[in-house]
């Protein structure tokens, strides 16, 4: 993202007036606004859609002030109070210790005499939410840009969006395109019938779609089986079977057959991995960046909404390294099917929800969600991203043509807060599977592509990887 790039790393202050230009929160990709556009001393700074207002513009003075409403007022520590919490208000501009800032190389910009970082409160993404000091702790709701959508480079993959939105994949499985525009490697692995013998299945080149030509030439003949999604982050979270030797203890899962669904993305041939009850993946990634407790984390899939059903449950995201349904926040995944555990889902779905273990939620609370409603097309999109501590979001659209729609945008249940994150990785099933005697692995769904990130993505950045979906073009 573009900064203020006229911060030295170790002076004080800045050295050099910078220009007028909006301050855009890295979680939400909503503007620094003086609150109701009211040019009077005392009142507070929040986030709010960015508008092009004099109440979002920003300058940046040699002195070290952060001017807004025309150059007429002064960011201000309320009172020059140094405590957490502080409120951030305008006041004129009198060159008092508490109006004086330093935006930092990582984005967050402290105040000189506080030592605190200018904060969204509670890690908010609505529009309202109060812009406070508070102990700088490197979250996404402290970092801020002068550009209201991440980087999107040519030939970039939906990684390198979130990697330029300050989120970062640390999980990204596909069996259909490389993530990154410069991976190169393996996609999945394939293993047929006839000799048990296996081959990696990679991309056509670096930054494109699989080589699917490759698999139907290994499986000619025979029949193939899907053993492992190779994981493009380089954390080496790769997604085996569960019932594979890779997943000690594992018993009651199979791989998924590697040909039940071919389709055309970037014009070329591809397979998806087309889970039916009884298959599922799973990684115990807990010790490689997976985010636990109630660190910020982000995920998304490409999915199908012809392809569904009731069963317990079509999962991808956050598990319990235990494969046991430990405690509610134990989970953080997307769910996608026709299952509604608690009310509030439109239509006969199949809905976009959040498995946080102990609930499939379709909102925040178990009842009714407005919002909520049934995705049925071909290729899906599905978003889940959730603070830790107070706040998740579900998003939903079609994966070949338009945007998203805000599914849901608030606090958690009742009982989540803070998230318990274990970080292990499933696909295909629920947390609490695949042992002797455990269930949840009853659920059909289809996997095209997907990823987990930490930190907790801004809409923009949300955005910006649906525009890379719908341009992948899959059919």
């Amino acid at each position: 993202m573009a900064l203020l790039t006229m911060v030295l790393a170790t002076a004080p202050t800045w050295s050099a007036s910078a220009p007028v230009a909006p301050l855009v929160s890295s979680a939400s990709g909503r503007c620094l606004d003086v609150k109701g556009n009211v040019d009077t001393q005392g009142t507070a700074l929040d986030i709010w859609d960015c508008n092009g207002q004099a109440n979002q513009a920003f300058e940046v003075t040699s002195s070290g002030e952060l001017r807004t409403m025309s150059g007429s007022r002064c960011v201000d520590a309320y009172d020059n109070r140094t405590a957490p919490g502080t409120p951030v208000v305008i006041w004129s501009c009198d060159g008092r210790p508490g109006q004086t800032w330093r935006q930092n190389s990582d984005g967050t910009i402290t105040g000189v005499r506080s030592g605190l970082c200018l904060d969204v409160n509670g890690a908010g993404t609505a529009n309202g939410t109060a812009v406070i000091l508070w102990t700088c702790n490197g979250q996404s709701n402290q970092k801020w840009s002068t550009s209201a959508s991440p980087p999107s480079p040519s030939g970039s993959g939906p990684c390198d969006i979130y990697s330029g939105g300050g989120t970062p994949c640390v999980a990204a499985h596909s069996t259909v395109r490389a993530l990154y525009g410069s991976y190169g490697g393996a996609l999945y692995q394939v293993r047929r019938s006839s000799d048990n013998a296996t081959r990696d299945i990679g991309v056509l080149k670096p930054g494109g779609f699989a080589d699917a030509a490759a698999q139907d030439s290994f499986c000619a003949g025979t029949s193939c089986v899907i053993t492992v999604v190779r994981d493009q982050s380089g954390h080496g979270n790769d997604l085996w079977y569960q019932g594979s030797a890779q997943v000690p203890g594992s018993s009651q899962s199979s791989p998924a057959k590697a040909t039940s669904e071919s389709l055309t993305a970037g014009g070329t041939k591809a397979y998806s991995l087309y889970i039916n009850p009884g298959n599922s993946y799973w990684r115990d990634g807990h010790l490689t960046g997976v985010p636990t407790g109630a660190a910020p984390e982000g995920a998304y899939m490409v999915t199908s909404g012809t392809h569904v059903n009731s069963g317990c449950c079509f999962d991808y995201g956050n598990s319990e390294t235990t494969r046991k349904a430990d405690a509610a926040g134990a989970m953080d995944a997307i769910n996608f099917g026709t299952q509604c555990w608690f009310g509030g889902c439109s239509g006969r779905g199949p809905w976009v929800q959040a498995d946080l273990e102990w609930g499939l939620y379709s909102g925040g609370s178990q009842s009714w969600n407005p919002n909520q409603r049934a995705f049925t097309s071909k290729f899906v999109t599905a978003m889940l991203k959730n603070n830790g501590t107070s706040r998740f979001a579900l998003k939903g659209g079609d994966a070949q043509y338009g945007g998203l729609t805000t599914l849901y945008d608030g606090g958690l249940p009742g009982g989540y807060s803070p998230m318990k994150k274990q970080g292990a990785i499933v696909l295909g099933s629920g947390g609490d599977c695949c042992k002797p005697g455990g269930g949840a692995n009853l659920s059909a769904g289809t996997f095209y592509e997907g990823a987990i990130v930490a930190g907790y993505p801004s809409d923009a950045t949300d955005n910006a990887v649906q525009t890379n979906i719908t341009a992948a073009g899959y059919r």
